[in-house]
């Protein structure tokens, strides 16, 4: 049997000695060659490799042993997850100071004299003091370039190790053969100063951006700090701290006060409130009461409950945000594209240019000395460090920082993309509105009980989750009347309801569809008129009979605006965006709602009549025009639009099939976090943009001055060092961001 769909599967392997872009580009590679292997992204900031392969039927399944082995062989450390962790765990502020404490102790006597020679101290150090301090600099502490340049020169590729070890050795043979071949009595000129220096400004630049590194990932280290690791189980014997990955699902837990939830789970002791800020940005907490979805991570307020475990492990809403943001962090931008290619001709290029800067010295007349040391200052200027790090940094602070908002992207393509929206489109139920609406007016025909009608209607809708079928449950519960058993029920998308009830064939559904199934138009006219200039919603209980379909009762539905709904939608208006509200209500009943919300239905800002399944055609047509279209929806019938958008943005108060269809989820479903959405991605792509001008500035601007004689080793050593310090401070700044009405609210409590 042929397997058409290869299974899939995804491996996340850490990588250690990458350095710069060219890294990437090689380790990339090496994983791709592997058979089987679908797709290989390698990340510089978070140092992982995201490979996807396809187990095919005629070939070997791919393991994890397989790709080790091509990054170890590509000349790099493939490394465990326990290791990463543990070192994370283990971290310390000064952890990996040493190397560059050594080179700092042991530069610095090479390095007075020069610094002294402005204030008229000419002095020098013996040859063989430079000697002895600089030796150890280029061979000890500079053994990690020399391994990973033979590594990369093996697999015909260059990187920043290259043209680190190529340079600095370059100055320390000249400055040997120039002390061995100088006249006995006289004191030549000598270089080991810029070798020595060049590698402990890499080494620490190296550390400082190891150090910011860790700040980009603090929003997963704090999300998975949130879980607990034992629970009070309630056992047989009563109540037994166990760790929490022994807990199974339909277990009892207890949570006693300011207890952090290990679980996803139900409420079914107690009360309390619960703080979920850490997940969804909400400062205030969350009144929970019987029968409430608790979520694990958050923090119990001041009452003992019990709950019921509903999710574990991988399945909890805690591990899905984690996974949503990982997915991203190792995700590779567009933009980063365009670099990559960059990347894998950068080095040659480098060389190049440091050949024909020695050349070119060398025909002018000056001394080979001199070429050199221009030569070593372009090699050394030219590294690529900042280029890698550039894109990365910036999406790992922007989306860390958007996770602890309560916004999760978990599509980069959607975070560079959606600062470029033209029109947002909105779902109306549960997106705009509160989504729970109430059963507001009965009309029953005439000789038609209405509570017998009713009865009827709450059995049809029994089996349904649809807000409008809760409504009619809920107000059959109020009045006291009991559900009617139905039989042969079956649902007719987007337009109703078909069941047998006591012998009864009934329809309940959208007026337009029992029209379609041959009730007459002019059945409640003025009333169905009447509600939907009042905003209403409206449908209807018919009955197919031998004569035909007559109506029994005509139900009317309201719904209120969420609350900042009219608020979030003007400021997106005033951002300059198009806002358009899709709905399957009438006209009328869109209209009056939007009208609620300060949408303007008569600039085409409401699309009403719109059937579930058409509403991707609705996000295309707007697509046609060429502009870029956000779709905001919470429902599973918001799905295909949600992915026929250019960005699609879901409420997470929404259903899981919409959050997945989405490269944007909004945890706390509040319309104003799809401002937040936007301008995060603004600043994100702002800081990318910003990141990729200053790696290639120090490079345009750094060369040439190198190659020109203005900048001497130690100085371009300097100047490389700084760039990927500055890439990764620029990108820090964003952990700064704050939705602007959290913001506001911060700036009025102050006052």
């Amino acid at each position: 049997m042929t397997q058409i769909n290869p299974a899939k599967k995804t491996f996340d392997i850490g990588v250690g000695g990458m350095t710069c872009a060219s890294c990437v580009a090689r380790v990339e590679r090496a994983l791709s060659k592997v058979p089987g292997v679908e797709k290989a992204t390698v990340n510089l900031a978070t140092e992982m490799a995201r490979i996807e392969t396809a187990t095919q039927a005629n070939a070997e399944p791919q393991t994890e042993a397989q790709l080790r082995r091509a990054i170890r062989d590509a000349g790099y450390a493939p490394r465990t997850t326990e290791a990463i962790n543990n070192e994370e765990h283990n971290f310390k502020p000064w952890a990996g100071f040493a190397p560059v404490a050594w080179g700092l102790a042991l530069s610095t006597p090479l390095v007075l004299p020069m610094l002294a020679e402005p204030f008229g101290w000419h002095w020098m150090l013996p040859a063989w003091v430079q000697f002895v301090l600089a030796t150890p600099v280029q061979f000890v502490l500079g053994a990690r370039f020399y391994k990973a340049a033979w590594h990369a020169l093996r697999a015909f590729t260059g990187n920043m190790d290259v043209l680190v070890s190529l340079g600095t050795t370059a100055g320390w043979l000249l400055s040997v053969w120039l002390w061995l071949s100088a006249r006995d009595g006289a004191m030549p000129h000598l270089y080991f100063e810029g070798s020595a220096v060049v590698i402990t400004l890499v080494l620490l630049g190296k550390w400082l951006e190891a150090r910011a590194k860790r700040q980009t990932t603090e929003a997963i280290r704090a999300l998975h700090a949130l879980r607990p690791d034992h629970a009070h189980w309630m056992s047989p014997d009563g109540e037994v701290d166990v760790p929490v990955d022994e807990i199974r699902v339909g277990d009892l837990i207890v949570v006693r006060p300011g207890e952090r939830l290990p679980l996803d789970g139900e409420l079914k002791e107690g009360a309390t409130q619960v703080d979920e800020s850490m997940l969804t940005g909400e400062p205030l907490p969350v009144s929970k009461s019987l029968g409430a979805r608790l979520t694990g991570g958050s923090i119990n307020g001041d009452g003992r409950i019990v709950m019921r475990v509903s999710a574990v492990g991988y399945e909890t809403v805690l591990s899905h945000i984690i996974r949503l943001v990982e997915d991203a962090q190792a995700a590779k931008a567009p933009i980063q594209r365009l670099v990559d290619k960059v990347a894998e001709v950068f080095v040659p290029v480098v060389l190049f240019l440091a050949l024909l800067t020695l050349l070119g010295w060398l025909l002018s007349g000056a001394a080979f000395e001199t070429a050199l040391v221009h030569a070593v200052a372009v090699l050394v200027i030219a590294c690529p460090c900042a280029l890698g790090l550039a894109t990365p940094v910036a999406i790992m602070a922007g989306t860390g920082v958007a996770a602890q908002q309560g916004i999760l992207i978990k599509d980069v393509q959607a975070l560079e993309m959606a600062h470029r929206v033209q029109i947002v489109a909105f779902d109306k139920t549960g997106t705009l509105t509160v989504g729970r609406p109430r059963l507001t007016h009965c009309v029953s025909a005439a000789g038609q009980d209405a509570n017998q009608a009713l009865a009827w209607a709450a059995g049809v809708q029994s089996g349904s989750e649809h807000p409008l079928a809760l409504a009619v449950l809920a107000a059959a519960q109020v009045r006291g009347l009991d559900v009617v058993p139905v039989h042969d029920m079956s649902a007719v998308p987007g337009k109703g309801v078909k069941a047998t009830v006591q012998g009864r064939l009934l329809l309940l559904g959208s007026l337009r569809w029992l029209q379609q199934e041959g009730m007459a138009p002019q059945e409640w006219a003025d009333e169905v008129a009447a509600l939907q200039g009042q905003g209403a919603s409206v449908s209807a209980l018919a009955e197919r009979t031998p004569e035909g379909v007559r109506g029994l009762l005509l139900m009317g539905f309201g719904d209120e605006p969420k609350p900042g709904a009219a608020e979030a939608l003007a400021e997106l208006r005033a951002r300059g965006l198009k806002l358009v509200m899709i709905s399957g209500d009438n006209p009328a009943a869109a209209e009056a709602m939007a009208r609620r919300l300060g949408l303007r239905p008569e600039d085409g800002e409401v699309l009403a009549d719109v059937l579930p399944g058409d509403k991707a055609a609705q996000v295309q047509a707007l697509r046609a025009t060429g502009q870029i279209v956000a779709m905001v929806g919470d429902g599973v019938n918001d799905a295909p639009a949600l992915a026929a958008a250019d960005v699609g943005m879901a409420m997470g108060n929404g259903t899981d099939v919409a959050m997945h269809a989405a490269g944007i989820t909004l945890m706390r479903g509040e319309v104003a976090l799809v401002a937040a959405a936007l301008d995060i991605s603004a600043r994100s792509v702002a800081k990318i943009r910003q990141n990729l001008f200053w790696a290639f500035a120090y490079n345009v601007a750094g060369i040439p001055l190198a190659a020109m004689g203005y900048l001497n080793p130690m100085m371009a050593g300097a100047a490389m060092a700084l760039s990927s310090v500055s890439v990764m401070g620029n990108a820090l700044l964003l952990k700064r961001w704050k939705p602007k009405s959290e913001a506001s609210t911060h700036a009025a409590q102050r006052a």
